[in-house]
């Protein structure tokens, strides 16, 4: 028995002011480990790969406006700005 799930694509988005709110937050949060003196994309690499919230700062309430985030929904958006510019 064939199982036709498995021949379609599923469809993934999110909404434009999900994706403005999600941009506000993770600009928020880098920011917040620059002023720490961190390296921004070092420690947000580390997170999004291992989704362990102590790569990011306390500071600024960062580490909690990171976990509000998606991580399906922050890599659409890396994606999506990286790949359109």
């Amino acid at each position: 028995m064939h199982d036709n799930h498995i021949d379609k694509t599923m469809v993934f988005s999110i909404s434009d002011n999900r994706e403005e709110s999600v941009k506000t937050m993770l600009k928020t949060v880098y920011n917040a480990l620059e002023e720490k003196g961190y390296n921004p994309i070092n420690q947000l690499v580390g997170y999004i790969l291992s989704e362990d919230p102590t790569y990011i700062t306390t500071h600024k309430n960062a580490r909690t406006l990171i976990r509000k985030i998606e991580r399906d929904d922050l890599l659409e958006i890396l994606l999506n700005s990286y790949l359109k510019s």
